[in-house]
């Protein structure tokens, strides 16, 4: 605390370090106004509009088109004359959203008649920070520099993580994970996974759209996350090769309980990665890959449990992994010619690990260990994309005509082997899910830009089905719940459309598009099954709008209102219905009569730019229906002991409402200074609802308020002989959550560059959670018990990476 103390003395803003681009494309037809004949060998001039100097100019093709390349921004008069006809002039004005302006069809009059003027705005495509999206290179992110995705994420602004590593966005982790701007099996279709094992070594940056157009899929009403991949189309061999190494959990919080193994410390990591790209004429190969060797413990879980009758019992659950992870992409460009080019990429992920451990459950009351239980998990997932895209460009520049297939097969193989050893039971188990999951997409997106804007039109097909068989070897006095049946079929086709539509003007910009989206659902479980007498199905049409008013006040200030309607669906992870038995005092289960939650959203956000820096503010308040959770639930049905079990639910409406700052600030030439703050109230309503699972009975969610905040503090500094520093201080304050409270946390992460070889390559040294104060504490009240849950998970890791650039 003290050191994020300190920190917060130096600045309580935050950096985007934005660096927009600059650039603009104008083009246009000109045509005879009465004949509409195209006019070849015609005159394009263009000026400032202040002083009427000339800028540069253009004659007119056969087809009587014109093209200006890489303007900067500015205000601009375009004039066009050809002999015999009266010249006409065009007000342009670049402000700061497009980049590329297709003027269309210019008719020049035959008469000497003047003619009104016409004002065209512009979009300036921001690369760090907008009003709409944030975007953070990776290699600017020198203090979690070597590690995976979720270390990257680690300190951009509103990214929180919940216990089970998930991102949450603005207090929610109803956040949708995008590869290149596409779903993708490396995160998940419809609900996010998998970011703490996708090394960061490829990736160049990550964006953050927290009101996303109805161009993109109305998933995830807290926002969407979208990962871009590093690729260079540069002629030649280009790209690089990178090696980290670290070490993690080198200091324990607390003290294993009473087994021979405890859990894993000082956990070695090796990430070796390769980035390749070779363009020669038509044809741009491109090739990735990266992979993950390591010891690692991404659960320490410790419960301790204050039961009604007095008892008190304390569990450790640490998930010892032993992990090897390899990601292969790649893929081809191919340009048959000026104006049609195709994209054929394959992807190859596959993730072996082996978790183990002992878990002592221990009454505190005279401190004797009264069961002992050990299992051991053998997982492995595989996934293999195989895509191909299609681009076509029409002549006039930006209008274009994309269409993408993509399939998916994903591969989960776990089996768990389950031993119990007490005065209660003594006897094995083992279990062992398998499930193959195929995924087809098709899409089509159109975009046309106009004189005052662009209009975008678009499709989408998704069809998904994942089967899942569960295998149960029984053993004396089987902790399996009986009835359970042995296979549950899931599947989910998705037909979606869009129209977005963008208009320009100098002092205002609208964007304004609308979503719609036929969902088919299913979920067949087997006859045998007990606790759900159903099978689930259903279908719905759902219209999804967006929309965005944003105020030019001058070149400096910004302001928007937006307002979208976004959709959350349980994937299959939440709905199946065996349960996961790594705890089998606390179980964790889904529900397959689970149902979407729906969110409207509307947010007001300003942005102050100056030379040196910018100050983003944005409030925001957000509706939620049929909001779904994990909640706690005690199941005395087991004469023995007691169980926990954690099911996910729907419990009725709750609101999400909140402010963020992002601020920046450039001391001198080489320092800078940034911090980011996030406050938000979490409002949830009272709620009762029934469970099925193991038997049927009612729980009940109280009307409960969550006031939480984050500040997260960064400064860099470039020093002499290409060195670079950067302390990066993270707070998560103390929040309420439905059923209980999360204590607070807070980390401090330091990260060195030093650029070698003629800045060919970069050695990093980064220290993530210094002082080992990261993990995750909760108390948890219900009606029959409360407890208080620790995980200590492996956040404290020490990493050296060296990259060379080819």
């Amino acid at each position: 605390m003290i050191h994020l103390k300190i920190l917060f003395l130096i600045t309580f803003f935050t950096l985007l370090n934005a660096q927009a681009q600059n650039k603009i494309t104008v083009s246009g037809q000109l045509i005879d106004a009465e004949t509409i004949a195209t006019l070849a060998f015609a005159n394009v001039t263009l000026r400032h509009l202040e002083d009427n100097n000339i800028v540069t100019g253009a004659i007119t093709n056969e087809e009587g088109r014109f093209l200006f390349v890489d303007l900067p921004l500015g205000k601009y008069k375009l004039s066009f004359s050809f002999i015999g006809y009266t010249t006409k002039e065009q007000n342009l004005i670049a402000g700061g959203l497009n980049t590329v302006f297709n003027l269309g069809k210019i008719a020049l009059e035959p008469s000497a008649e003047a003619l009104n003027e016409i004002e065209v705005i512009g979009k300036q495509a921001t690369i760090n920070s907008d009003l709409n999206k944030k975007s953070f290179r990776i290699e600017d992110n020198i203090a979690q520099s070597g590690g995976s995705v979720l270390d990257a994420m680690k300190s951009l602004p509103g990214v929180t993580f919940d216990q089970e590593g998930k991102v949450v966005l603005r207090g929610s982790d109803k956040a949708i994970i995008l590869i290149d701007g596409k779903q993708s099996s490396l995160t998940g279709f419809g609900n996010q996974k998998g970011l703490a094992n996708i090394p960061a070594s490829n990736i160049e940056r990550i964006e953050i759209v927290n009101n996303p157009s109805a161009k993109y899929d109305a998933n995830g009403f807290a926002g969407i996350v979208n990962i871009i991949y590093k690729k260079e189309k540069q002629t030649g061999l280009n790209g690089d090769v990178g090696l980290s190494f670290g070490l993690g959990a080198l200091g324990k919080r607390q003290e294993d309980t009473n087994t021979a193994l405890g859990s894993f410390s000082t956990n070695p990591k090796l990430i070796p990665s390769i980035n390749l790209n070779y363009k020669k004429d038509k044809i741009n190969y491109f090739f990735q890959s990266e992979f993950i060797l390591q010891e690692a413990l991404p659960n320490n879980e410790f419960t301790t449990r204050y039961y009604d009758d007095g008892s008190t019992i304390v569990s450790q659950v640490p998930e010892n992994r032993k992990q090897f992870r390899s990601i292969i992409n790649g893929g081809i460009d191919y340009d048959l010619d000026a104006n049609n080019s195709f994209t054929f990429s394959g992807l190859y992920d596959r993730e072996k690990h082996i978790d183990t451990a002992q878990v002592a459950y221990i009454n505190l009351e005279n401190n004797i260990r009264n069961r002992f239980y050990t299992w051991r998990e053998e997982e492995v997932t595989r996934y293999i994309n195989a895509a191909v895209s299609y681009r076509h460009k029409f002549k006039e520049i930006g209008h274009t005509l994309s269409a993408n297939a993509q399939y998916t097969q994903g591969l989960e193989d776990e089996t768990y082997s389950l031993n119990d050893s007490s005065a209660v039971r003594v006897g094995q188990d083992k279990t062992n899910i398998k499930a193959i999951e195929n995924t087809t997409s098709i899409a089509a997106d159109y975009v046309k830009p106009l004189a005052s804007g662009r209009v975008e039109f678009g499709a989408k097909m998704r069809i998904r089905k994942l089967p899942v068989d569960y295998t149960i070897t029984p053993g004396n006095e089987s902790i399996i719940y009986p009835g359970l049946g042995t296979f549950s079929d899931w599947g989910e086709n998705l037909y979606a459309g869009y129209a977005n539509y963008l208009l320009e003007q100098d002092s205002y910009d609208v964007e304004a598009g609308l979503r719609a989206e036929q969902t088919n659902v299913f979920y067949d479980l087997d006859p045998i099954n007990q606790y759900y007498p159903n099978n689930d199905s259903y279908d719905y049409f759902e219209l999804f709008p967006s929309v965005r008013f944003t105020y030019k006040v001058n070149s400096a200030n910004k302001i928007s209102a937006f307002y979208n309607r976004r959709i959350d669906r349980p994937g299959e992870p939440e709905l199946r219905i065996f349960p996961k038995y790594d705890d089998p005092e606390l179980l964790k289960v889904g529900n397959p009569y689970l149902r979407p939650q729906f969110t409207d959203a509307i947010e007001i956000a300003h942005k102050y730019s100056w030379h040196t820096g910018s100050l983003f503010t944005a409030l925001y308040h957000k509706m939620i229906k049929d909001q779904y959770m994990r909640i706690y639930s005690i199941d005395d049905s087991n004469p023995s002991y007691a169980i926990v079990n954690k099911i996910y639910q729907n419990t009725g409406s709750a609101t999400n409402t909140g402010v963020e700052l992002l601020a920046s600030q450039d001391l001198t030439s080489n320092w800078k200074v940034s911090s980011t703050f996030n406050w938000y109230a979490n409002a949830v309503d009272a709620y009762q609802g029934q469970l099925y699972f193991p038997y049927e009975r009612t729980f009940q969610i109280k009307k409960s308020t969550a006031n939480a905040w984050d500040l997260k503090i960064n400064t860099d500094i470039s020093l002499p002989k290409d060195y670079a520093i950067q302390l990066t201080g993270v707070y998560y304050s103390k929040r309420n959550i439905p059923q209980g409270e999360e204590l607070a946390r807070s980390s401090v992460d330091l990260g060195i560059k030093k650029s070698l070889w003629n800045k060919k390559g970069t050695l990093t040294f980064s220290a993530s959670d210094i002082f080992n104060r990261f993990g995750i504490q909760q108390r948890i009240i219900e009606n029959d018990f409360s407890a208080v849950y620790q995980n200590y998970f492996e956040t404290q890791i020490f990493r050296l990476g060296l990259k060379y650039k080819i």
